[in-house]
Formats: structure tokens, C-alpha cells, sequence
């Protein structure tokens, strides 16, 4: 009775069915026979030339005819969800791969140096275990908040012992002997243990929450059309920079531009012989805003590398070239920066952090 409201969907699907046709010729007449080539272009102009001027009849089967060529002669594909899907990961992949290489890169806090603008990993000691600390709620906790709670246990009696060539301070941690197992602690975690103190099976040397380090977005088109700025949070690589391992990257604040002579009289940052507090990071850093210290000079008490240079006083001056720039952490009393080595070449900059992805805390959002 109400047929007449049934739309026709015959010429919509005879025109998918066309651009498959097509599109399977293209790219598989170069290996297909000459009189294949030939009958499956006029299938093709058949169904074209009905759906120009044809019946509904005739739409129809100029498209069964070239469905059952197609059905004839496609190779069969093994697996085709499998084969799909592995595509669209393949193009998601290629895709990711691309804005990291010219767009947007993801960079994660390694250390403290930029504390409190950026926090690098983190250990909170912890005596009470909370139901948000058990799986797998703690694993919800990881995926928002970067949080992963851990407790190291004795997995059986001994005496403990620490020795200095044990210790894996660079990487916050300390090595401790019980029995035949070593463990790795947090180095500023409260010992719960003094040496050669005998520790049953079970004994909780360190319980507590590591806090991942902030993750950053960096941009790495923005340099190609405006130059870098003072105040910009920067990374870069460390190849050819004197005293740093190469093919790694640090992530600083730009202090010192090209040309420029740069110093520091604490808390301040001179440049050309004058105190700067331009932009605003700068000024609260020397403004000693609640987390940060001011900016500092290497103490020569606790500087026991041997450096061919190291700003350590009032007087020391770096005389930046046309090409070179100067970057120090926010954190100066416990940041390895410019002070200890330098310049950083145009060449060696990759771009501005921008934006602090994850996890998600007060740090959340643009990078500054």
C-alpha cells in the first residue's frame, strides 16, 4: 500500500559498486590480462550509461553483471577484519609518527630542575594503605592522577648493608643488600633500616606513592616562523654541548638571548649589566615566589666536578654568540643548566613546551 514510500536505492549502490570497479582496475590492470582489462571497462560503461539514461531494471542489471566480473576475478583476501583493521592502525601509526617528527612531540619531566613550574618523577613515602592503593582501583589511580603506590619487602632474612659504589644516586635511588637480593630505594626517603641491622623475611624497607614527572607537548613549528623568546620553557638536544651526555634532551627555561651578556647576582638574572624581570616567570622566580629560591650561582663547596667554566660568581660573564642561547632551571639549587656548561647552539633547540598533558594535577594545562 505504501510502496511508493520505499526510496530507490538501486543508483546509489550501483555507484559504489562503479567507484570499486574502477578503483580495482586501476590499481590491478598492470598484472591482469589484456582481454580482462578490456571486459571489465565495458561492465564499467554499462552501468555508467544506465545510470545515465537507464531504468530502474536496467541499473539493476548492468550492476548485477559487473558485481558477478567482480566476484569472478577479485583475489580473495584472507582475513579481510584482520587486514582492515591492521590498515587503519598502520595509517593511525603513520600519522602519529608524522606530528611528532613536525609538529607536536611529547617530552616527560625527568628531574626536579624545574620544580615547582614542571615536577619530574617523585617519591611520596606513605605508612597507611588506602583502598585507591589496591588493584584494581591503584591502576585508575595511575591512568588520571600518574600515582602508583609500592611497598618494598624483604623476601628474606639477612643483614643489610649499603656500600657508596651500591648507590644509584643519578637515578634517585639507593641500593640495598639483604641477604643474596638487592633492593632499590628512594635516596631521600626516611630510612627505616640502619647498616648491618639484621631484617626479617617481610620487613618493609620503603612504602610510599611514585608520582610520574610531568608530561609535556613540545612544538616544534613555532621556531620556523618567530624566534625563540626569553622566558619560554625550552628543550633541547645535548649533542656537542661540552660535559653533557649526547643524544639525550633537557628541558630549561630561556634566560639568554643572542648577542647578549649574561650573568647573576642572586636572586637576579642580569643581562647587558642590568637586572631583568621580564616576562613574568622570571620576575617570580626572582620575586622568590613560594617554591622558588631566586637564581643562584654554583657553589664551589659543592661543586666537585672539575669544569673548565662554571658561573660561580657575581663576575662571571657569558658572552653569548650571535647563534647561541642561554638556559638555566627554575630550580637553580638543584638544576644542572647553563651554569655548568654554557651555551646551547640554535641548531640544538627543538621547541617550546606548550602544554602539560598528564597527569593530571594543578600543573594541568599551558605550560608556563
Amino acid at each position: 500500500m505504501f510502496a511508493w514510500l520505499k526510496k530507490d536505492h538501486s543508483r546509489e549502490q550501483a555507484r559504489d559498486l562503479l567507484r570499486h570497479a574502477r578503483h580495482f582496475r586501476r590499481m590491478r590492470e598492470d598484472v591482469m590480462a589484456p582481454a580482462r582489462v578490456r571486459e571489465l571497462i565495458e561492465r564499467e560503461q554499462a552501468v555508467a550509461a544506465a545510470l545515465g539514461e537507464g531504468t530502474r531494471d536496467t541499473v539493476t542489471a548492468a550492476s548485477h553483471a559487473l558485481q558477478d566480473w567482480l566476484g569472478r576475478n577479485m583475489p580473495a583476501r584472507r582475513f579481510p577484519g584482520v587486514r582492515e583493521h591492521l590498515e587503519i592502525l598502520v595509517v593511525a601509526v603513520g600519522v602519529a609518527m608524522a606530528c611528532r617528527t613536525y609538529f607536536i612531540q611529547p617530552f616527560k619531566i625527568p628531574t626536579g630542575s624545574m620544580q615547582p613550574t614542571l615536577y619530574g618523577i617523585i617519591y611520596e613515602p606513605r605508612d597507611t594503605v588506602t583502598w585507591m592503593d589496591r588493584l584494581p582501583f591503584k591502576l585508575v589511580k595511575w591512568v588520571v592522577f600518574g600515582e602508583w603506590f609500592t611497598e618494598v619487602r624483604t623476601q628474606e632474612s639477612g643483614y643489610a648493608t649499603m656500600t657508596a659504589d651500591m648507590n644509584d644516586l643519578s637515578n634517585g635511588h639507593v641500593s640495598v643488600i639483604v641477604g643474596s637480593h638487592r633492593y632499590r630505594i628512594p635516596s631521600r626517603a626516611p630510612l627505616r633500616l640502619s647498616p648491618n641491622q639484621f631484617l626479617p623475611k617481610g620487613t618493609v624497607l620503603w612504602r610510599g606513592v611514585r608520582v610520574a614527572g610531568d608530561h609535556v607537548f613540545v612544538d616544534r613549528v613555532r621556531w620556523n616562523v618567530s624566534a625563540p623568546r626569553r622566558g619560554q620553557i625550552v628543550v633541547f638536544n645535548t649533542d656537542d654541548i661540552p660535559t653533557l651526555p649526547p643524544k639525550t634532551h633537557y628541558i630549561k627555561r630561556l634566560v639568554g638571548l643572542p648577542n647578549e651578556l649574561v650573568s647573576i647576582e642572586p636572586p637576579n638574572l642580569v643581562i647587558n649589566g642590568a637586572v631583568t624581570s621580564n616576562p613574568k616567570p622570571i620576575a617570580r622566580i626572582e620575586n622568590q615566589e613560594p617554591g622558588y629560591a631566586g637564581y643562584r650561582l654554583v657553589d664551589p663547596k659543592t661543586d666537585s666536578e672539575p669544569l673548565q667554566w662554571a658561573m660561580r660568581r657575581s663576575t662571571d660573564v657569558l658572552n653569548l654568540g650571535p647563534d647561541d642561547f642561554f638556559a638555566l632551571g627554575d630550580n637553580t639549587q638543584n638544576s644542572r643548566d647553563g651554569r655548568y656548561w654554557g651555551s646551547v647552539p640554535r641548531r640544538n633547540l627543538v621547541g617550546p613546551a606548550v602544554f602539560v598533558y598528564w597527569p593530571f594535577s594543578r600543573r594541568w594545562g599551558l605550560a608556563d
